[in-house]
């Protein structure tokens, strides 16, 4: 019944037209004859900035802007960085990539940490390190002929600060360096590839209250917004800049402590892709070539249709905030992606040490039938996190 009515409540804030960006670089693909003024695909350089990093929101159908802080609200939303119950923490999540297609040497790795300060603890310093390796991968030309092996790693680093505003709201700012090595040392049609370097920010914007029945019975709404990945274009040959993954997201949580032992939450996420798609004009596709500014405003005006639309709906319950059982379910339009499927996952608490995991399942949606497993490369992709929760005072005694 919550989540039911938190569906309904997103719907009506994102009445703006709000949809999530593909975690995936997408294909341009000509889909007939005729498409000039067809829009395609919105394709971004560095997509790895977009892969959910940690495993409670991998559970719950990658949601996570107006979820409960932790420390990997750093990805999710900076600005919940303050509203963490714990003075300072660590999070450590890997996620083996892409193991359905075989591939057994690629992997996303995450380090996210923070800390409170102040009299009143209302100010918070955070970071997080992300790393993506793709594994060694075979260069050859444009015949086929085996060139140099290649090593492609990508990486970010950023650091934030967010701040209560008041009881119930907070903001948060974070800056990031990314470096993107894909194709170094390969030489295609005379082209030399060198690794890519770009600088991003984060806005962060949390609103939290809880209403009190009983000492044991109370209720929490959350919501929240976030501007991430707003930064400079990227270059790997000096002949072509790409924009980078900019993503305008809002979110609304409700949790309900229904005793002493249990809770449950209901999530939504809704987001979008802040870069201008590829237009088909002439026989080719065509991406405008527009200032980081104008590209975001160029993304609106493209598919008013709410073209590219991504929901993440998710489910949490808690038994003793010690136990937790997530599920979640992630849609993207068949226009930009077609990623539909599944999360589940479970959660453990023991004093400041937490384990997570999370496991995804494919499904397809069928002319309004039951949902289908369907063959895809994010099958069986498991996320693993280990958290660390620390007050000042515990600290010191320790």
């Amino acid at each position: 019944f919550y989540l039911i009515k938190l569906i309904i409540m997103a719907k009506k804030i994102a009445i703006a037209g709000i949809s999530l960006l593909s975690c995936l670089a997408l294909s341009e693909v000509t889909l007939g004859q005729n498409l000039d003024g067809r829009v395609g695909a919105a394709s971004p350089a560095v997509p790895f900035l977009r892969i959910s990093p940690d495993s409670r929101a991998g559970a719950m159908g990658d949601a996570g802007i107006a979820t409960s802080p932790d420390a990997n609200a750093q990805y999710w939303n900076v600005g919940k960085i303050v509203k963490n119950e714990n003075d300072f923490g660590l999070s450590l999540s890997f996620i083996p990539w892409l193991r359905q297609l075989q591939i057994d040497d690629m992997f996303v790795g995450y380090l996210a940490g923070y800390y409170k300060f102040g009299k009143e603890k209302n100010q918070a310093l955070s970071a997080s390190m992300r790393y993506f390796n793709l594994g060694d991968i075979q260069y050859t030309d444009i015949h086929g002929t085996p060139q140099n092996v290649g090593s492609p790693r990508e990486m970010s680093f950023d650091v934030g600060y967010s701040r209560s505003l008041s009881e119930y709201l907070s903001l948060g700012v974070s800056l990031r360096y990314i470096y993107s090595n894909i194709a170094q040392g390969a030489n295609m049609q005379n082209t030399i590839y060198t690794p890519g370097n770009a600088f991003a920010g984060d806005l962060g914007l949390y609103y939290s209250k809880t209403t009190e029945q009983s000492e044991d019975v109370k209720s929490t709404f959350s919501a929240g917004a976030v501007l991430s990945n707003i930064g400079s274009k990227i270059s790997y040959s000096g002949l072509r800049l790409d924009y980078i993954p900019t993503n305008l997201g809002i979110g609304a949580a409700y949790t309900y402590q229904m005793d002493a032992y249990n809770k449950v939450t209901g999530t939504v996420d809704l987001n979008k892709l802040l870069i201008p798609s590829a237009v088909y004009k002439n026989g080719q596709w065509n991406r405008p070539e527009l200032s980081v500014v104008n590209g975001m405003m160029r993304s609106f005006t493209q598919a008013p249709e709410f073209y590219g639309t991504v929901v993440s709906l998710g489910a949490e319950y808690w038994y003793m905030n010690q136990f937790a059982v997530r599920a979640g379910y992630f849609y993207e339009a068949p226009g930009n992606g077609a990623r539909q499927y599944f999360t589940c996952g479970l959660g453990v608490r023991y004093n400041a040490f937490g384990l997570d995991f999370s496991y995804l399942v494919p499904a397809v949606i069928n002319s309004g039938k039951n949902p289908s497993l369907v063959t895809n490369p994010l099958a069986n992709t498991l996320r693993f996190t280990l958290t660390f929760n620390f007050n000042q005072a515990s600290a010191q005694k320790g």
